[in-house]
């Protein structure tokens, strides 16, 4: 026995141990214990902000139903059908307003998209527009959807990623959707669990990228056979493939993960971003994956993808990668990624991680995990994050959901969970080896965190104090300026749970800018395309992205938040063409809609 398998043995025997003694109840009693919130004004003075969730009071009345498998996972259902809440933003229409598309997994249940009426309401007008039934018998159930014009015909197409048939739908100018999926060149079945759009090669026609995360075979409604689960805890390589599909403008893709050497590990991902990491103009992978290391993979110049994991300092510590974003917490013009994982507080603590570049490491690029230093490396069961300038002070904050099955409060299913992590991998990768949850909780009723950036390399939790106190299993987060008010807004959706808006009111000494890129040459979406603002002395970088933390995408517009300042010095914008454009003082409180401009007009590279 090797000594890293010895000393995952062992903790796995401890955690067995606290689990049964009942340490674990204890402290998930003390974690979801929501401190108590403040009124509204005294959190807008200490705070800048306060958020209330209006769901009802919009007209947004929408509930995650679980998957249900084969009747062989009876057993441990609420496990293996523990992900297809989420949530994407897209102004489907272009008529201003950012719209939402939430999804439910249950075979039969329909998925809505809430257009935006522009006077406070939304309107669930997904059935009338060929996006709600979408879960038929047969054809798998949704995971998430991600928003890009394929065609670039100047409108937002949907990519919906499911446990079955992946699906493709145009937008037919903001009056209807038309599905496009036969021909399109997408696999006929996969278990997929993220994906995102990219232009990866930056020929102007946004491609796919997404991955299985049960192997593509399976047919989790007809199982053969119950070996479907991770082989390891650790270092698990029976999960799905990749996919990278080159987009050709028309809506037919073309397989290229094998000669872009990205057909690897069969490792178990759960959530993908891509930016340009490097300054290289061409933009990285970045993958968080369960029951192992997370995976980075630079971009060389569109022609092939090189494994930079172990080369990054991400590839050495396995965990249990759930989410993906990126942000400039420093304003210092490069991004950190957050990776959340799980932590039980007295029975498994990996923390999650904060991977913060070394200075002076690009183009290489190495990272240095900082979750601790900067105090957000405990979230619980840990899924979805986003970063963005909740209170408009200047520096961008952390949104973070957890909580995996919150069932009965006073029964935990954690000892027969550690129980089977300690296992072999025949015994573990075996469903039918695995305890009955019998109605049990695991790592439930979690409080949420927001973590509020003190622009001095730390973060302050203030969730409870600013307005959230719910502890639904959370999964997907969505940040947008739902009432175009210059504020961030938030969209949470919970499995088996309610989809909850949270209406941001910011202090009114705050002011922002906001940047609406659109493409010409470059893709339409403008994806990859990045903003970096100057003003007092900050200079804050931001990207427009094709799919954001964990199956999540956030608005389009880039929301830069100033503070007290009312002048930006200039914006510099670096268009995946390889173009760049300077803004010489823009006028904030406004969003800037930006066309990409010819080569004339553009400044050198």
């Amino acid at each position: 026995m090797s000594k890293t398998v010895a000393r995952a043995s062992l903790s796995i025997v401890f955690v067995a141990l606290l689990a049964f003694l009942g340490v674990d109840r204890y402290l998930s009693a003390t974690e979801t214990k929501a401190a108590e919130g403040l009124p509204k004004e005294a959190a807008l003075e200490r705070y800048g902000f306060f958020l209330e969730e209006v769901s009802r009071e919009i007209g947004i009345d929408f509930h995650h139903q679980a998957p249900v498998l084969d009747s062989k996972l009876d057993h441990i259902m609420p496990q293996v059908a523990s992900m297809g809440a989420a949530v994407s933003i897209v102004d489907f229409d272009r008529d201003g307003w950012q719209d939402i598309y939430v999804t439910t997994s249950k075979t039969g249940e329909a998925n809505a998209l809430y257009r935006n009426l522009g006077d406070g309401r939304f309107e669930d007008v997904a059935p009338e527009l060929g996006l709600a039934d979408v879960n038929r018998s047969g054809t798998g159930v949704s995971m998430g959807g991600v928003w890009g014009d394929f065609n670039n015909d100047g409108y937002e197409d949907l990519f919906l990623y499911k446990w079955g048939s992946l699906e493709l739908f145009r937008n037919d100018g903001g009056k209807g959707f038309t599905r496009v999926t036969e021909g399109s060149g997408l696999p006929a079945w996969s278990n997929v669990t993220a994906g995102i759009w990219l232009d990866y090669d930056r020929d102007g026609n946004l491609d796919l990228f997404f991955g299985s995360y049960y192997p593509e075979d399976l047919d989790l409604w007809h199982l053969e056979h119950t070996r479907i689960m991770p082989e390891s805890f650790e270092y698990a390589r029976n999960g799905g493939r990749k996919y990278m599909l080159k987009g050709h403008g028309d809506g037919t893709f073309t397989d290229v993960t094998e000669e872009l050497g990205l057909l690897d590990q069969r490792k178990w991902m759960m959530a993908v971003s891509a930016a340009d990491l490097r300054g290289t103009g061409y933009p990285d992978l970045f993958i968080a994956n369960d029951y192992g290391t997370d995976d980075v993979y630079f971009n060389e110049n569109g022609e092939r993808f090189v494994d930079a994991g172990e080369a990054t300092g991400v590839g050495f510590a396995p965990k249990s990668g759930m989410n993906v974003a990126f942000g400039d917490i420093t304003n210092e013009g490069r991004y950190s990624v957050y990776v959340t994982n799980i932590s039980e507080p007295g029975v498994l603590v990996q923390g999650n991680n904060l991977w913060v570049p070394e200075p002076g490491s690009s183009p290489t690029l190495r990272y240095r995990n900082m979750a601790s230093t900067f105090k957000v490396d405990m979230g619980g069961w840990s899924y979805a994050a986003q970063f963005g300038d909740l209170n408009n002070d200047g520096f961008v904050d952390l949104f973070m959901t957890n909580g995996y099955v919150s069932a009965d409060r006073k029964s935990s299913y954690w000892y027969d969970f550690s129980k089977v992590a300690g296992g072999n991998r025949a015994i573990i990768s075996d469903a039918r080896n695995w305890p009955a949850m019998n109605g049990r909780s695991l790592s439930g009723y979690q409080a949420k965190r927001l973590w509020l950036n003190t622009g001095q390399y730390r973060f302050q939790q203030v969730a409870q104090a600013v307005g959230v106190h719910e502890t639904y299993d959370g999964r997907a987060i969505a940040f947008a300026d739902l009432w175009n008010r210059g504020t961030l807004d938030i969209v949470v959706a919970h499995q088996r749970g309610p989809l909850l808006v949270y209406r941001n009111t910011t202090a009114e000494d705050r002011n922002w800018i906001a940047f609406d890129l659109e493409g010409s040459e470059s893709n339409r979406s403008a994806i990859g395309a990045q903003v970096e603002l100057h003003w007092a002395g900050n200079r804050q970088l931001q990207h427009v992205s094709g799919g954001s933390g964990y199956c999540s995408q956030n608005q389009r517009p880039l929301h830069f938040g100033l503070g007290e300042h009312t002048h930006v010095e200039k914006a510099v914008i670096r268009w995946p063409s390889g173009r760049t454009q300077v803004l010489d003082s823009p006028a904030v409180g406004t969003v800037h809609h930006i066309l990409e401009p010819s080569e004339r007009e553009s400044e050198p590279v």
